[in-house]
């Protein structure tokens, strides 16, 4: 018997050493709480290398995103929260949230569509943020697992009227997890009426993974050579002005923290890409302390670099406890420029009947 015992204490090792070694991509769905009764759920998609990426269906929101560092060590570079409470209490700064209608910021909610003037709903210093009071970022998405187990997909109906903005637009946000330790986010839209459009994702990443306090030591390249200069309300004044010689110019690799001081306020502004239509890697940050190395590619002709300029230390419910404090954390949020409605020079954000909206962006992980 004891031999007996022996043998199937080697047998049940072997089979969880060949269970994990053969270990696959996967997704695994739980309740991460409930709103008003509905559930809300948490989707972990794992793909071979053991790299995890999780979304829960309120707001959308990339809730982790674990990644090896140089040693060998998984961590998230995501902050978050630990359950919906946290998500839910009004101070949430967007953490990992899918935004619109409108991403960014519409001049006092106004703007005019064809001939016709609109009012969004107005949430910060008298304009309109991220899609109003309550946007993309405030609402339980429809989600299903698509057919295979590396993709999660999202769906939202924004009803005609709905924060101010015009026509039933249909949204669909496919999040995919790829064997190269891609992250893919791809967006598209249709409306019955002509509307005005603009989806991001609202990560703030800190990539060591919360062992740095602050991410002033990350190294920003951007590719782009001028920018939207804002006024003190952090609407765009209409200029375009050149990066270079400037704290704006990040087109050679530099740490985010060597010019912040020389910005009023922070970084929060609009770089525009150069790039042509079409995916095109467009930013890259280093961490040197984990080795983390990310890059960003995308279709959109804009990027909003921020540098957390609003945490405070005060949020509640966050993992491990930390206290979230001032720069603790950046955002790279691909988009159309602030306030495009309003600035017929920029790229339109119009959207009409029979059109699709289609946005790609795609933040990709390593070591170096």
């Amino acid at each position: 018997m004891k031999k007996f015992i022996q043998l199937l204490l080697v047998f049940l090792v072997l089979a969880s050493n060949t269970v994990f070694a053969a270990a696959g991509p996967s997704i695994v769905a739980k309740e991460f709480g409930k709103i008003a009764g509905k559930k809300v759920m948490e989707y972990t998609l794992t793909n071979a290398s053991g790299m995890q990426v999780s979304i829960i269906n309120y707001g959308g929101a990339l809730t982790k995103i674990i990644t090896k560092d140089k040693k060998g060590n998984a961590g998230d570079v995501l902050t978050g929260f630990t359950n919906i409470e946290g998500y839910l209490q009004k101070t949430n700064p967007y953490f990992g949230a899918l935004i619109g209608r409108y991403a960014n910021r519409i001049a006092k909610g106004t703007y005019t569509v064809n001939g016709k003037i609109y009012h969004a709903a107005l949430n910060n210093n008298g304009q309109s943020l991220h899609g109003g009071l309550t946007g993309f970022d405030k609402v339980i998405w429809e989600s299903i697992i698509l057919p295979g187990d590396s993709s999660i997909q999202l769906t939202y109906l924004s009803k005609d009227g709905e924060e101010g903005y015009p026509g039933n637009l249909k949204v669909k946000v496919v999040y995919t997890l790829s064997v190269a330790n891609a992250v893919k986010i791809e967006y598209t839209a249709t409306t019955d009426k002509a509307t005005v459009i603009n989806l991001t994702n609202h990560a703030y990443f800190n990539l060591s993974a919360g062992k740095e306090a602050t991410i002033k030591n990350h190294i920003l390249q951007l590719q782009a050579t001028s920018y939207n200069p804002v006024n003190d309300v952090l609407i765009p004044t209409g200029k375009i002005e050149n990066v270079k010689n400037t704290p704006m110019d990040f087109t050679s690799p530099k740490k985010m923290g060597q010019d912040l001081a020389k910005v009023a306020g922070g970084y929060d502004h609009n770089w525009i890409l150069n790039k042509k239509p079409g995916l095109a890697i467009i930013a890259s940050v280093y961490d040197p302390s984990s080795g983390r190395y990310m890059t960003v590619a995308t279709t959109e002709p804009g990027i909003q670099f921020y540098t957390g300029n609003f945490l405070d230390g005060s949020l509640q419910h966050t993992k491990n406890g930390i206290q979230y404090i001032k720069n603790a954390a950046f955002t790279l949020e691909t988009q159309h420029y602030p306030d495009s409605p309003n600035q017929p020079s920029f790229p339109s954000t119009q959207l009409n009947p029979g059109e699709t909206y289609h946005q790609t962006t795609v933040y990709q992980f390593s070591i170096h």
